[in-house]
This record gives structure tokens, C-alpha cells and sequence, in this order.
């Protein structure tokens, strides 16, 4: 890591890290998130001294075709923003460490943007806080004590996103419906990434890819992304660019931070008497667990939001109204408003999960924060659509500052002074992280 930091210091290449929802911050502090992609706005966070910033471009809620036309966007701004302030920068993709997103497309959209050829394109899923490992090629989920190869996941069967193949050559095959070959696909393994001379290693394979291909980054711990990173600035000290599709763990070690430890309830929770507020939207198990968990908190005030009513306008604004209501209430009285969505994946509105029914969610859950008068003591929101959305639509945020984490995976944005809310701390908890007792215990903290 050292030699990442003192890299990093000579280099004129900053990250910018072009985030598919709000999760991708977990595991960084000290680090800005940008809600909008003006050229000013670009302009300004590449002429900062720091070493990478996010831009939160939502777009795994959208769908791909608008997704493609964000990331062109975002591109072409940069481009103009690296123009004025003489800054080059490498362009970070940074999705779902459980294989989720629009990845063939967006990736095509980002090389169209820069309009030149890159030298190859890393995909490195391995995210450690949230147990997702790259061994042997093959993509892993942590379940309890065991490692579940990712197809065989929930999230493979998502209804947008799923997917067959857990070995990562295969995967990519299959996302860009054969236009990379499996057998086109370069690896670095784990086994040279632990060798004395890695860093050497894995810029010499960098460097002798085809112009374009793709190479997975096999990894299981900080170690090895630190030994891989190392030797990708190697490769862009010798005038090498590349494109990257990964998790949350490469772009910590690819900003050069360390790690830090968990923030106190008292950097993620304000004093006073007023309750606090959770929104969940996920509909993942993991999250169903943990709102059962938590529901049986003392002091805690379930607010469940019936999809089935979603599904008309006039439905849909009594719901949102009740809602609203039974949420100011609990707020105002001191206790904790848990807003969440009724669990059935299938509903009159659709099936959780479809893009469509998910923005309709979306929109209710963002209408029912903004109806809030009182000021919670802390907000958490639970998925990634969900933060996004709540903290972007629902709190006017334009520009954060990560603060780090409140548990493993989970972090704490300091919101502006744009903001509803102004200085408020606003927790984003994804839908795929945590056991069952987490997110109760950190209420309980509270």
C-alpha cells in the first residue's frame, strides 16, 4: 500500500467513480459524492487535490438504453472538465458486487463517451465487508459460514439483472450475449498476486493485453487488490488507460485510503428528542430479515407502505397520505419510523423488482420523506435505488462528503447545506448487506 500511496502522489490521473446507485461508497471516507454532472461541478471536484470522487448516476434504476445515454453524458462533461482544468482522469464503473447492473451497456457507452480506444478493461467484483470473493475465476457470495457461487444466489434471479454463469470469463460471455468470448477473457489469479514480484506480474499482463480486452482481478483480500492496484499504476505510469467495472473494494485501494474504524452513534445520530427514520425499499431477503429483526426493537413504529395500493393514483395518494402521516407521528413522538414496502414479490403493481413497479415504489417512498416536517434524529435508508432516491429527490442533496461507515459495508454521507435538512448524517445500508441483528443493533445504538 505504500507504494499504491506514493503512485498515486506522482500520478496526474484522478478516479472519478461513476456510481449505478449509492452503495458504491462503502467503503471510503473523506471522499465527495456529487448528485449532478454539470462541467462546473465536474471542473471544480477534478481540480480538488483529493484522490477520486463519486458521481451518483442512479442508473441501475433506470433502464439501459437512458443508463447508456447518463454514462455518454457524464462522459462528454468530463471530457470538457479535463480540458479546463488540465486533469486527466480514469474512468471507474462502479457496480453491484453481486453481478447486478447494466454492465455490457454501460461499459459501451463509456468507451463511445471517450471517443479513443482503451488499452483493456478490468472487471474486479470482489467486495471483502460484504463477503463477495474472486477465486479460481468463479464469483462468490458469502451465506452464513458458507461461499455460494453467485449464480446460484437470490441475486441471480433477479428479475432485471439475472444471470446464469459464476465463473467471471463465462459471466462476461454471457452479459454481452457472446460478443466476448469466455476464452478472450485474461485473469490475474490470486496465486501471482501473493507472489514477491505481483505488482511486476500483473503490470506485464496489463500491459500485454489485446487493446480492449477484458481481464478479471481474481481477489480475497485487501492484499490482493493492493498487490493488483500496485501494478496497474505501473502500467499507467508507462501511458496505459484503461476502463473498470468493479465493486467497492478496488476503489478504496485505488484512491490509496486505508481503512478506518466504524463510526460512533454519535457521527451518525443527532441528540434530541425526536425519533429517528428508516426507509426500505429492498426487497431482498436479507433485508426482510433484518425489518423483522428490527420491528421487534422496542420503541420502534412499523410503517408498512401496501404495494398492492400503488398500483392507481388515487390509491396510490391515500396510501402515501396514511403513510405520511403515521411516520410524522412517530417522528414527532419520539420514536423510530420504520416506512418500509410490503413484502410479497408479486403484487397488483408488478413484480418486485421490475424497473417499472420499482420507480413507483420509489416515487411513494420519496413523497412520504418529503411530507416529513420534523427533523429525525438520523436517517437510514435500506437499497440502493431506495438512498438514491431518498437522499437526492426526498432531501435535496447535491453534494455529500462520505464520513466512513457505520458498519461494515454501510456508509454515512454528511449531507449539504442544500440539503432539506442541512448537516444531516444520512445512512445508506444496501439491500445485500448485513446479517439478520445488524440493522436492529445499530437502531438500538441510536
Amino acid at each position: 500500500m505504500p507504494e499504491v500511496v506514493r503512485l498515486l502522489s506522482e500520478s496526474t490521473v484522478k478516479a472519478v467513480v461513476l456510481d449505478d446507485d449509492p452503495t458504491g461508497t462503502q467503503t471510503v471516507h473523506g471522499i465527495d459524492v456529487l448528485a449532478g454532472w454539470s462541467v462546473p461541478a465536474l471542473a471544480e471536484a477534478l481540480a480538488d487535490p483529493g484522490p477520486c470522487f463519486f458521481i451518483l448516476t442512479n442508473s441501475r434504476s433506470m433502464a439501459g438504453p437512458r443508463a447508456a445515454e447518463v454514462n455518454r453524458e457524464i462522459v462528454s462533461n468530463l471530457l470538457e472538465a479535463s480540458r479546463l482544468t488540465g486533469r486527466e482522469f480514469a474512468l471507474v464503473s462502479r457496480s453491484d458486487s453481486t453481478l447486478r447492473g447494466h454492465f455490457a451497456m454501460e461499459l459501451e457507452a463509456l468507451r463511445q463517451g471517450l471517443g479513443r480506444p482503451v488499452d483493456g478493461v478490468v472487471v474486479m467484483p470482489a467486495f471483502f465487508e460484504g463477503g463477495r470473493y474472486t477465486v479460481d475465476n468463479v464469483h462468490y457470495v458469502a451465506e452464513g459460514d458458507s461461499l455460494v457461487p453467485a449464480a446460484q444466489t437470490e441475486f441471480a434471479r433477479d428479475t432485471t439483472f439475472g444471470y446464469s454463469r459464476s465463473d467471471l470469463r463465462e459471466w462476461i460471455e454471457e452479459k454481452t450475449g457472446g460478443a466476448v468470448r469466455a476464452s478472450d477473457v485474461a485473469a490475474v489469479s490470486i496465486q501471482t498476486l501473493r507472489r514477491p514480484d505481483a505488482a511486476e506480474r500483473a503490470r506485464d499482463l496489463l500491459m500485454g493485453l489485446p487493446r480492449g480486452a477484458h481481464v478479471i482481478v481474481n481477489a480475497a483480500d485487501y492484499g490482493d487488490a493492493e498487490a493488483f492496484v500496485h501494478g496497474l499504476l505501473l502500467a499507467e505510469a508507462a501511458g496505459k488507460r484503461y476502463l473498470f467495472r468493479t465493486a467497492a473494494s478496488f476503489v478504496r485501494v485505488r484512491a490509496g485510503l486505508g481503512a478506518r474504524p466504524l463510526l460512533a452513534a454519535s457521527e451518525y445520530c443527532e441528540a434530541g428528542r425526536q425519533g429517528g427514520l428508516v426507509v426500505a425499499g429492498s426487497y431482498t431477503a436479507r433485508t426482510t430479515a433484518q425489518l423483522e429483526s428490527l420491528l421487534a426493537l422496542p420503541g420502534t413504529a412499523p410503517v408498512e407502505v401496501r404495494v398492492d395500493r400503488l398500483a392507481s393514483g388515487v390509491s396510490r395518494r391515500l396510501e402515501t397520505a396514511r403513510a405520511s402521516a403515521m411516520a410524522q407521528e412517530a417522528v414527532a413522538a419520539g420514536r423510530h419510523a420504520v416506512v418500509y414496502t410490503s413484502r410479497a414479490l408479486e403484487s397488483a403493481l408488478g413484480r418486485a423488482g421490475d424497473l417499472q413497479a420499482g420507480r413507483v415504489v420509489s416515487d411513494t417512498l420519496v413523497d412520504i420523506v418529503r411530507s416529513l416536517g420534523a427533523r429525525p434524529r438520523f436517517t437510514i435508508a435500506k437499497g440502493g435505488i431506495t438512498s438514491s432516491d431518498i437522499a437526492t429527490k426526498g432531501l435535496g442533496m447535491r453534494r455529500a462528503r462520505v464520513l466512513g461507515q457505520a458498519a461494515p459495508g454501510v456508509p454515512v454521507w454528511l449531507l449539504g447545506p442544500e440539503s432539506r435538512f442541512p448537516g444531516m448524517k444520512f445512512v445508506v445500508w444496501p439491500g445485500n448487506v448485513g446479517g439478520p441483528n445488524d440493522l436492529r443493533d445499530l437502531v438500538g445504538l441510536a
